[in-house]
């Protein structure tokens, strides 16, 4: 009996991993954002009530782990892209290889390590093991390491696996599929989410970390066996890697770039100047969305709108985002990227223009322009990684690259756009008590506001004055974030002919060898 049940277990396995193993590469690549989605949303949601609401960590060191969290999430993005790209960063030769097994490799087993290890780095927060202050420091630094590590590797082998624009809108659309998944994860936290019971949540966050290092496992092994399974293939030789290896460490003693002429050669990058640019008040406007979002709608909606409208306003405002991006990644691949995102900024400005002219007063008006602008533009900037492809390949022809330093330039992206998190909240802040006098830090800030104005009677006044500037800040911040984009995205260039003469140049230079003809797309 027991054999039975033990040889069904197996033959359960067997066949399990064999409907894995016919996975398309898309799926399993898409996959990896399932895992990271799943404990992230968690993360953003409930690390700061769980310091502050749970632990009792005291605001001075509060705010000390936010600063040094801050430094170290702009500066490690750079510094892990070029610990993982600087050996690729060699005057370019003949022969040159373009996306050679080595390198994908890499990204994979880079995953396959640093993935289980982000899940259990997720679990650090949930259990008080030291000071509060300390403990807040070490995990949000520990988790963003992990969690940099894991997006740069994710995002590069985006630009390694695959050059035409078609085969990266795939795998960018099974990403969004994924992610959309899993950020169900916040919906199912709502019903475990206790401060004065703690144990339910922390089961909870067990079973996620243990599902994602089962998840990243399990997708990298398949990918890295399809990989070199296909190498084998091209090659008919199990040495084919060992190969490119040994070709690699015969050239070893080519002058390899320093990051000071790296950085000089990306300042004469003109489109990613200008694209960075306009990311920075991407980034910018998708943190003031996400910072400022539960304000709009406590002080615009919260008396004219039932709370489970509310619930759903917010709930729609995580998921949708994902499941857009399918359409808008269809769009792409009919119209481009280029045209897709413009699209995007236009739209916003005109949605942010129409808010403006109807006035707050305007109900059903407002509560589709909350959840639309922070839909919309959540979508951009899931778009924008097809955008910084196209640079790394950009960047390849432009410095005759032997190898694309991919999450070299996708950290870099990361370094001049992340202040734009810190700037959200800062600016946000500064000019609602600018133009009311309120102070959201401020436990009691609205008797504050009123005690501070004895000229005004009624608390009602106050009210309707602070209503009044969320009303301009929800849509003055749009308009001016769109027109500034607009301008800045007018000089990107690479569009049109000049962005299929780097995809050809890349494509062809692919074709020299038959090593770099090897894809898993």
């Amino acid at each position: 009996m027991a054999r039975d049940l033990s040889g069904r277990c197996i033959a359960m396995g067997c066949r399990l991993l064999g409907c894995l193993v016919l996975l398309p590469s898309a799926v399993l690549y898409g996959s990896l954002s399932l895992f990271v989605s799943i404990l992230h949303n968690v993360f953003l949601l409930y690390y700061v009530d769980t310091f502050v609401s749970v632990y009792r960590i005291d605001k001075l060191s509060f705010w000390i782990g936010e600063t040094v969290f801050l430094i170290w999430n702009s500066l490690n993005d750079p510094l892990f892209g070029w610990l993982s790209d600087r050996v690729f960063l060699s005057p370019q030769q003949s022969g040159v290889e373009i996306s050679s097994p080595e390198v994908v490799l890499k990204r994979l087993k880079a995953l396959s390590r640093n993935g289980p290890l982000f899940a259990i780095s997720f679990l650090a927060f949930w259990v008080a093991w030291a000071h509060p202050g300390l403990q807040f420091l070490i995990c949000l630094c520990l988790y963003d390491s992990f969690l940099t590590i894991v997006d740069l590797n994710h995002n590069a082998l985006l630009a390694d696996l695959a050059v035409s624009a078609k085969e990266r809108t795939n795998l960018n659309f099974h990403c969004s599929l994924f992610s959309a998944i899993g950020s169900l994860s916040v919906f199912m936290s709502y019903a475990v989410w206790n401060k004065d019971d703690f144990f339910s949540f922390r089961i909870f966050c067990v079973v996620l970390a243990g599902c994602a290092v089962i998840g990243f496992t399990i997708a990298t092994w398949l990918l890295r066996k399809r990989f070199e399974t296909e190498v084998k293939v091209k090659y008919s030789h199990e040495s084919a890697l060992k190969e490119l290896y040994i070709e690699q460490g015969s050239k070893s003693e080519e002058k390899r770039i320093t990051l000071a002429e790296y950085l000089k050669q990306l300042s004469r990058h003109r489109n990613f100047l200008w694209f960075v640019c306009m990311n920075l008040v991407q980034v910018f406007h998708c943190h003031f969305n996400s910072n400022f979002f539960p304000l709009f709608l406590e002080h615009l909606l919260s008396n004219r709108i039932s709370l489970s409208t509310g619930s759903f306003l917010l709930g729609v405002s995580y998921i949708a985002p994902h499941l857009n991006n399918l359409y808008f990644l269809s769009l792409c691949q009919k119209y481009g990227v280029y045209a897709v995102v413009r699209g995007l900024f236009l739209l916003k400005l005109a949605l942010s223009l129409v808010m403006l002219l109807a006035g707050p007063d305007q109900i059903y008006l407002l509560c589709i322009f909350i959840a639309s602008n922070r839909v919309f533009t959540e979508g951009t900037c899931k778009l924008l990684n097809l955008v910084i492809t196209d640079l790394v390949d950009e960047d390849f022809v432009l410095n005759h690259r032997k190898q694309a330093a991919s999450a070299l330039l996708f950290g870099m992206v990361a370094l001049v756009t992340k202040p734009g998190q810190t700037f959200a909240p800062l600016i946000g802040t500064w000019l609602l008590c600018v133009y009311t006098g309120y102070d959201i830090f401020q436990r009691d800030a609205m008797n504050n506001v009123v005690s501070t104005q004895p000229v005004l009677e009624s608390s009602g006044v106050w009210t309707a004055i602070l209503r009044q500037g969320c009303f301009y800040l929800l849509v003055f911040v749009p308009i001016t974030c769109a027109l500034i984009q607009l301008l800045a995205w007018s000089q990107f260039t690479l569009r049109g002919k000049w962005l299929q003469t780097i995809k050809h140049h890349r494509q062809r230079m692919s074709q020299n060898k038959p090593a770099q003809d090897i894809k898993t797309v």
